[in-house]
């Protein structure tokens, strides 16, 4: 084999800050500097950059610095140690822009199919009771800040309870669609903040409002429409669901160890404005309305329930923080002809 092209470099031994300047050549299976020889295989090449010096790390922690990049580059070429496929395309603008938008693809795609998924996932693996459990911490947070002790009598409240049992009842009897193992519903005050709402909670706690029954005080079908519309929402899970979305970040650790505070923030807003996508408004839409059909209820009161909400919307919209949970997606209109058709 011949003489191989030499290149000027600074030698630094890995023990001392003194370089000092040796000629670096290649032969054979090896690099030889300043009387000394390593292996090709036990060497770290550095990548080709537009500016700045060359290094090639050497085994023990030494290391050859060139000075003049664009030759050392021309020695590294002449003697066969060409560019990677990764440093060919890191200098070049076409492959970079190319990498952007595969990385952007790659994220949309992520966020779109793949974080919904890994929600499903942990959402399957988190038993009931962990689901339980954050729904009280999370009535008992609201309580005080969001809502206050409900106004109507015990006589009222017991009232109601037992018109929604009797539909519950009602529709297990007919085979109506599943009924969770555990649901409950709290009445609560929710000032000009929450107005008429209702919103369910991860586990089975379902809030409505005494602004909600005042509304529809002479519309009780429409009232147990709403409360089987909210166990919709709990059947399918769906305020778990949002929750752990909203905080991908702290999925993994909320499911391993058991700690819901990351999650626990933002959950009172998002929960009492029934910030669902519109699949999962139309999962529990198609929930209640069989639900409260089954229960001997009227679902096309919902109309009259619409109807007196829009005359409120423009007030809520202006004044309120949170808009009013189930008049949001999808469109009032199309519901109404969802709850009224046969």
């Amino acid at each position: 084999m011949g003489v191989e092209p030499r290149l000027a470099a600074d030698w630094f031994d890995g023990r001392s800050a003194r370089a000092r300047p040796v000629e670096v050549w290649l032969e054979g299976p090896s690099l030889h500097f300043g009387g000394h020889s390593v292996p090709l295989a036990g060497l770290t090449w550095p990548e080709r950059q537009r500016h700045g010096q060359r290094q090639i790390l050497l085994p023990g922690g030494g290391l050859l610095s060139f000075a003049d990049a664009a030759a050392f580059d021309a020695w590294a070429r002449d003697s066969g140690r060409g560019d990677s496929a990764v440093v060919r395309w890191q200098q070049s603008w076409r492959l970079v822009l190319l990498a952007l938008v595969l990385l952007v693809a790659g994220l949309a795609a992520a966020y779109r199919w793949g974080l919904p998924w890994a929600v499903d996932r942990a959402v399957d693996a988190l038993p009931p009771s962990a689901e339980q459990a954050l729904g009280v911490r999370l009535l008992e947070g609201m309580d005080g800040d969001w809502l206050k002790p409900s106004g109507l009598g015990a006589g009222q409240q017991q009232a109601w309870q037992a018109r929604w049992s009797g539909v519950v009842a009602r529709a297990r009897a007919a085979g109506g669609p599943a009924v969770p193992a555990h649901f409950e519903i709290h009445f609560r005050d929710g000032g000009k903040a929450l107005g008429p709402n209702a919103f369910a909670l991860p586990g089975g706690d379902i809030v409505v409002t005494d602004a909600l029954l005042a509304l529809l005080a002479d519309e009780p079908d429409a009232v147990m429409t709403v409360l089987a519309h909210e166990l919709g929402h709990v059947q399918h899970r769906h305020g778990l669901r949002m929750m752990l979305r909203a905080g991908a970040v702290g999925v993994v650790a909320s499911v391993i160890v058991g700690d819901f505070s990351s999650l626990l923030a933002a959950a009172p807003a998002m929960l009492a404005s029934n910030a669902y996508s519109r699949d999962y408004e139309r999962e529990a839409d198609i929930y209640g309305r069989v639900l409260a059909r089954a229960g001997g209820a009227d679902t096309s009161r919902m109309a009259v329930f619409f109807e007196r909400l829009a005359k409120q919307q423009q007030a809520s919209v202006e004044n309120n923080p949170v808009a009013i949970a189930i008049s949001t997606h999808p469109a009032d209109e199309a519901r109404v002809k969802f709850f009224s058709e046969p």
